[in-house]
């Protein structure tokens, strides 16, 4: 069964997700504090952690950075801070989805199942030759994995979803509502900014050099495109 773990301060708010989540039929813990919920991280292995950001013992923020130094566990920040900064702090920090309160427990269980079936697809194990080269990037579809130079890149779910959504195309602009549907397999209205986090997160760890990309192009007042090689120096927005 596939276990989330709910980091959340509010008891009430924790026992109708909870409720929510297990007639959905996932396993469920709750933890009501920052520094437990770590703790019950590091023991309990989850799916996927739900996570408040304004919690007693260790911050939402804390928390989710400490994940993601070891794991990347499927993460989606659950919170009253509905600033657009606090929004890209969080997707900065790695969270696959945001989810700002009030909210309806229907579309966070609609949010969770989303973001498990983005990490499954990191999950399957090569079956064959599906892969993408461009230049010296190698995308492997099946096995979820990229390589530069050869080298392995970690990325996360939403970042290889956006990674392979731009190299499918290469010189092809797409917007950032439609790089949102390709990362989070829904497109929300009002979020499409929170796609320039995971874009700064992909060029860090794709781009030799970040601050001159390489190979993800921003193009003004549109989106973002995958470079194709035979462009050498585009004379775009980085």
């Amino acid at each position: 069964m596939t276990k989330i773990l709910i980091v959340e301060d509010e008891p009430e708010l924790a026992k109708i997700l909870q409720a929510y989540l297990e007639k959905a039929g996932f396993e469920v813990l709750l933890s009501a504090r920052g520094d437990t919920g770590l703790q019950t991280w590091e023991r309990e292995h989850p799916d996927l952690v739900l996570l408040d950001l304004n919690l007693p013992g260790l911050d939402g923020l804390d928390v989710a950075h400490a994940i993601r130094r070891k794991s990347e566990t499927p993460l989606i920040m659950v919170t009253a801070r509905a600033e657009e900064t606090d929004r890209l702090i969080g997707l900065e920090l790695g969270a696959d989805d945001y989810i700002v309160k009030p909210f309806s427990p229907r579309e966070v269980v609609a949010r969770v199942r989303a973001v498990l079936r983005r990490s499954e697809r990191g999950a399957v194990t090569e079956t064959q030759n599906n892969i993408m080269r461009i230049a010296n990037i190698e995308i492997d579809l099946d096995a979820h994995s990229v390589r530069r130079d050869d080298q392995p890149i970690d990325l996360t779910p939403s970042e290889f979803n956006l990674l392979a959504a731009l190299a499918s195309q290469p010189g092809r602009v797409f917007s950032r509502l439609q790089l949102l549907e390709a990362a989070q397999g829904v497109a929300y209205e009002g979020y499409e900014r929170s796609i320039d986090a995971h874009i700064k997160n992909l060029r860090a760890k794709l781009e030799p050099e970040p601050r001159i990309p390489r190979y993800i192009e921003t193009v003004f007042g549109v989106g973002y495109r995958f470079r194709k090689p035979d462009n050498p120096s585009p004379d775009l927005e980085p």
